[in-house]
């Protein structure tokens, strides 16, 4: 049975109201993707201490991989690598292609490693600390919090307010 915070993660997601068993197998998958994602972005942090340039790629590499999976998301690499070795071999659901409150966390995702990268080559080291800060603050809250600020903040912008609210972990 899945707690109250994994279903409004799912409804926050974009999903609809699943059995129980489907929600949870749902839920595991929807995390595959960030649970590779951030320590790549924890990677490129700490790759600044011996090269900024080398860093600087690995945010450029981590926001082309984001923009993909947000411009062509039936093509979203992570998704197939989980629905091919995970979903049907262990017999789960698969994925299915993210709708817009997912794809617009993954184009926030892409936009602040593309921000933190620029800044790290143009030497703004400040700009870049506050984006990459920005990026752990957000993947801990998903991964650890189950609450996700980009399907949240797609909320908002929809106008859907009260119902951004209602999916809040806590909620």
């Amino acid at each position: 049975m899945p707690t109250r915070a994994v279903a409004n993660f799912m409804k926050q997601q974009g999903f609809l109201e699943e059995p129980p068993d489907a929600c949870d197998m749902h839920f595991a998958g929807l995390y595959f993707q960030p649970r590779i994602v951030f320590p790549a972005v924890i990677v490129a942090i700490l790759l600044q201490l011996q090269s900024i340039p080398a860093s600087a790629g690995l945010h450029f590499a981590i926001s082309a991989v984001l923009c993909w999976n947000t411009l062509w998301p039936s093509l979203n690499p992570f998704e197939r690598a989980y629905n091919r070795w995970v979903a049907r071999p262990q017999g789960r659901l698969e994925l299915v292609p993210a709708p817009g409150p997912r794809r617009m966390a993954q184009g926030m995702a892409a936009a602040l490693n593309l921000g933190a990268g620029l800044a790290l080559l143009s030497g703004m080291m400040p700009l870049a600390w506050a984006l990459q800060a920005m990026l752990v603050a957000a993947f801990s809250a998903l991964l650890f919090g189950r609450f996700c600020l980009g399907a949240y903040v797609y909320h908002l912008i929809k106008g859907r307010v009260a119902f951004a609210n209602s999916t809040l972990p806590w909620a």
